[in-house]
């Protein structure tokens, strides 16, 4: 995998990153979902990195990356602390003005750095998600149905021991997804979600979802903050929120106001399910203007 990219682990003031990193020309940071590493990522980069110098870390507490002590917050795993890792990471690499793209949980640290640091984030791309303010005020029967875990990954003790009676069971580590993963990215994260602490900590992920996250968004709203880059959002036809958000532009554009809405026919993982698609798709985005001086 990631044939031309170079692997370390990066050492910053609060959590030491595994890191991929490679390619050449306009900096651009790729944050992967739950319950992947950076990984994910092995068919997608290489073509982004033709015309992007790629990095692909481990969110804290996910991967390889090393996971925070615990806080009745939650806060070492918010979207808050998990963003400041990133912008403290690329300026390591060098890199003080940089697009990103963030899927899943990933999408979350992205939304949340574009938000904080406005004058790092030249584009954003938001993959799969809604804001996680927009989704929790949106929650009905039909989200309870389909999104549960949100709820139960919450619950203090009980999904630790539910996953790691049986990680393979959980996530659905059979042959077919294997191959439908790669299967050295398939390897990776199987490593992960046999590893105790990382599921602690990615389960730390969701209870800061439900806090202080929640709690960051609706003091951005109240206080009128916006993004300030140009922003695209790409759905997945056959994953859950397609048919759970039936105002998918008026969400975004009470946050944006240069936004491009996508949509890609595959499944949840898009970097692994259409990774030639979803790289076109964010080329030609990234391409537009992205990295003028403002």
């Amino acid at each position: 995998m990631f044939d031309g990219f170079q692997l370390e682990h990066v050492a910053l003031p609060a959590a030491t990153l595994r890191v991929r990193h490679g390619g050449q020309g306009p900096p651009l940071l790729l944050l992967h979902g739950h319950p992947r590493t950076h990984t994910t990522w092995h068919r997608v980069a290489p073509l982004l990195a033709r015309e992007h110098t790629v990095v692909c870390p481990d969110l804290r507490g996910y991967g390889q990356s090393s996971t925070p002590a615990d806080t009745p917050d939650h806060s070492g795993m918010s979207g808050r602390a998990l963003a400041q890792d990133m912008r403290e990471l690329m300026t390591h690499l060098g890199h003080e003005r940089f697009a990103v793209a963030g899927h899943d949980r990933g999408s979350y640290v992205a939304f949340r750095l574009a938000m904080e640091h406005p004058d790092a984030v030249i584009r954003l791309a938001f993959l799969g998600q809604v804001p996680i303010l927009d989704a929790l005020e949106r929650v009905n029967e039909r989200f309870a149905r389909l999104w549960w875990h949100w709820f139960f990954f919450a619950q203090p003790g009980k999904p630790e021991q539910a996953i790691l009676a049986d990680p393979d069971a959980w996530y659905g580590l059979t042959p077919e997804l294997r191959e439908r993963m790669g299967t050295e990215n398939y390897a990776d994260c199987r490593a992960a979600l046999h590893d105790p602490a990382t599921v602690h900590a990615m389960l730390e992920d969701y209870r800061a979802g439900l806090g202080l996250n929640r709690a960051h968004d609706e003091a951005d709203r109240a206080a009128g903050r916006r993004l300030a880059c140009p922003t695209l959002v790409v759905w997945a036809t056959r994953d859950d929120p397609e048919p759970l958000y039936d105002d998918l532009p008026a969400i975004w554009r009470a946050w944006s106001d240069d936004l491009r809405v996508r949509s890609l026919d595959c499944g949840h993982h898009m970097a692994e399910d259409a990774p030639d698609e979803l790289a076109a798709m964010l080329l030609d985005f990234f391409r537009e203007g992205a990295f003028r001086e403002r």
